[in-house]
This record gives structure tokens, C-alpha cells and sequence, in this order.
């Protein structure tokens, strides 16, 4: 049994991630922290040239992440309560290895292994994997400005890389448990039963 639950709901842009992190924050009652993203000032730039702005966007999300986990721990697992994010600190460095290239990827990630190497790690991590076309299709229906510019073959690679991404957590850190969604499958938006299929496995996994 998962004594303190520290549970990430993770998966590529327009997954649902923060969705439905809030919907379990609320079924469990856990506190949740969710990703600062709109307040990033360098996505609008990022989109419509990824090479010039890829390193300002990234040490930015790189840095509110850090602060974020840090008071985390500092605030909630240290005092042994649970609580559920909308992302994992390893997405990071997914983004930013697709996105960087030679001196500056290097520097970003000497500089995310010192923020981020002694972080607290969710033991329970929820990944939402649905194709390219449920994908773009939730991109566009929410609506956001700055991800009109997304291409699909960004859209595509980063598929790619959070399933590499993925299976190098399983690897790297096997006392955690990645629980793989289905999000073609299952709308638990629209579906309340397709909720709660999923918060049955969190459950279990909580109580195994």
C-alpha cells in the first residue's frame, strides 16, 4: 500500500492532463499543483520560431517547475500528506531534448539535473496516451491562441518521445507506478463510467 501518495498525470500537449488531474484531486481529495502554462511569455514566440525561443521557454518552465515541487515538498510530502500535479518534472527534459540543440542543450541539462536531481518523485504517475488525431482535435476544440501555430510533425515527434519518455521512467525508476490510459478510448470528460474506470485503477494501485 502507498502510504503517501504523491501522484503526476502526464502525457503529450492536449492529452487532458490538468483535466483530469483536477478531476481526481477533487474524487480523492488531495491537493493539487498544476503547471503554469499561458503565463509563459515566450509560447507565442516558441511557435512561431522553436529554434530561437526554444531555451528561453524551457528554463522558464524549467524554473517555475522547480519552485513549484520544491514547496511540494517542502509543504506536502515532507508532512506525509498526499497530493496530485498535472505533470512530471521529466517532461522537461522531453521537451527540451526535442527541441534544443548542441551548447544549449547541454547547458540546459547540466542545469536541470542540479534543480531537479534531489526533487521529490511521484510514486503513481498517470499517462494519457491517445493518437495524433484526438490529440489535434482537443488542441484545437480548447482554443488556445499560441497552439494554433503547432505543427503536425512537432505534434508527431513529441508522441514519439513522451512514449521513449515513458519507458525510461519505468526503467530508471522502477519503484514507481505508471498507470498507461488509453485517450482515444476513454473520454472521461464527456463519460463519467470512462472517469471512473480510471479512478477504480488509481485506487487500486493505492491500495496494492
Amino acid at each position: 500500500m502507498i502510504q503517501v501518495p504523491f501522484i503526476a498525470v502526464e502525457g503529450p500537449i492536449g492529452a487532458g492532463k490538468t483535466t483530469l488531474a483536477t478531476m481526481l484531486a477533487h474524487r480523492f481529495q488531495y491537493p493539487i499543483v498544476k503547471e503554469i502554462v499561458e503565463e509563459n511569455p515566450f509560447l507565442d514566440k516558441f511557435y512561431q520560431n522553436i529554434d530561437e525561443w526554444s531555451f528561453q521557454l524551457e528554463m522558464f518552465f524549467l524554473c517555475n517547475r522547480y519552485k513549484q515541487l520544491e514547496d511540494t515538498g517542502l509543504n506536502f510530502i515532507q508532512q506525509q500528506l498526499p497530493v496530485i500535479s498535472d505533470y512530471h518534472i521529466h517532461k522537461n527534459l522531453i521537451f527540451a531534448e526535442r527541441t534544443l540543440k548542441g551548447i544549449k542543450r547541454d547547458k540546459y541539462r547540466e542545469i536541470y539535473h542540479i534543480l531537479t536531481d534531489d526533487l521529490p518523485r511521484p510514486n503513481v504517475i498517470l499517462y494519457i496516451r491517445a493518437s495524433l488525431d484526438t490529440l489535434m482535435h482537443r488542441i484545437n476544440k480548447r482554443g488556445r491562441d499560441f497552439e494554433q501555430d503547432m505543427e503536425v510533425g512537432y505534434m508527431e515527434q513529441l508522441i514519439a518521445d513522451y512514449d521513449a519518455g515513458m519507458a525510461f521512467l519505468a526503467e530508471r525508476e522502477p519503484a514507481t507506478r505508471i498507470i498507461t490510459i488509453n485517450g482515444d478510448d476513454l473520454d472521461f470528460v464527456e463519460h463519467t463510467e470512462h472517469f471512473e474506470q480510471i479512478a477504480a485503477r488509481v485506487q487500486k494501485e493505492l491500495n496494492s
